[in-house]
């Protein structure tokens, strides 16, 4: 059994994200999905985390998990032997950024919860196709059965997140950012800024995915999540 590997899934996401991954991976690791639910800041979920998990991991979070895995890195980066960050982004909430989460947080507590889900992931944030439609449901699935009260508390803390261009500057464990060709959340040109910003770091675009490769072209992406697992440490 090699390193083992903690998965973060993303805003209003629970285990059913990496379903797929932790299938294949957990054939030769030790796999953790590790929910991303528990503070109002980012740095409260990132402490939570670090007091639970094994004393050194690989770590892969997408969107708000990539987020969480930042700040994991920021904090115990002898902790983390390697990084994967999907369809994430290393920037601080803008104040129109920030602002936009109110609506949802208002609609969420008023007992909307499923209109807030369907307005969250628009179709125009995944590829193009006839899967579109399932991976949305399958997101809005999953958002209500983690409730509002987990919506309410992770708007929070993405409203406050910080900056991680330092910490991303200063990593040195081997490093996958990965993107989702059609991503119309955080967009390819801001991974290729992330991977330029790590040392060590190789970009992977998954065709035909958008912000979720991972349900939206599962094969690819836990291909990419191996060839990450292989990639050799560095010296410190």
């Amino acid at each position: 059994m090699q390193e083992p590997v903690v998965l973060l899934p993303g805003m209003m996401c629970d285990a059913r994200l990496f379903a797929h991954q932790v299938t294949s991976l957990s054939a030769d690791h030790a796999v953790t999905v590790a929910p991303v639910t528990q503070g109002e800041r980012i740095s409260e979920i990132a402490s939570g985390l670090l007091s639970v998990l094994p004393a050194k991991f690989a770590l892969a979070g997408l969107s708000m998990g990539g987020i969480v895995a930042m700040e994991i890195l920021r904090k115990a980066p002898d902790r983390v032997t390697r990084i994967a960050l999907m369809d994430t982004s290393p920037l601080a909430e803008t104040p129109e950024g920030a602002a936009a989460y109110e609506p949802m947080i208002v609609g969420a507590r008023a007992g909307r919860l499923q209109e807030v889900l369907s307005g969250f992931m628009k179709p125009d944030y995944l590829a193009p196709g006839v899967h579109r439609g399932a991976v949305l449901a399958q997101m809005i699935e999953m958002g209500m059965d983690l409730g509002p009260e987990i919506l309410v508390r992770q708007a929070r803390a993405l409203q406050r997140r910080p900056d991680q261009q330092k910490t991303l500057r200063q990593c040195r464990a081997p490093a996958m950012v990965l993107c989702g060709e059609h991503d119309g959340l955080t967009p390819l040109k801001r991974h290729s800024f992330m991977a330029e910003l790590i040392p060590h770091a190789e970009l992977r675009v998954i065709a035909g995915a958008g912000h979720l490769p991972v349900l939206e072209q599962p094969d690819a992406t836990t291909k990419a999540l191996r060839d990450w697992l292989k990639m050799p440490l560095v010296l410190r």
